[in-house]
């Protein structure tokens, strides 16, 4: 019997540029944006063809009281280069005109 794969496990606390690294912060501040929500994440993680669904009403471990959710990532992929992805495409996405 094969052994069930869990998600990758992606905050918007990775990508705000209004957190510290030790405050959960996992890109550096010129490629992070203010304030990012979770819709955003996920829009990201779609844009680059990845398996993405909001697991709303979740926190990251730093900050337990604020419920900002999460995106589970499906797929055996190395997380470093998914989240700089991810927050490069953030980035592009909160830069351009709309």
């Amino acid at each position: 019997m094969a052994k069930k794969e869990k998600p990758m496990v992606l905050y918007p606390a990775y990508f705000d540029s209004g957190r510290s690294r030790e405050e959960g912060r996992r890109v550096p501040r010129n490629m992070a944006i203010p304030g990012p929500k979770v819709e955003e994440v996920h829009q990201a993680a779609k844009a680059l063809g990845l398996q993405a669904i909001i697991d709303p009403d979740r926190s990251h471990p730093t900050t337990p009281f604020q419920k900002e959710g999460r995106v589970l990532i499906q797929g055996n992929y190395v997380k470093t280069s998914v989240i700089r992805r991810i927050a490069e495409n953030l980035k592009a996405t909160r830069t351009s005109p709309r």
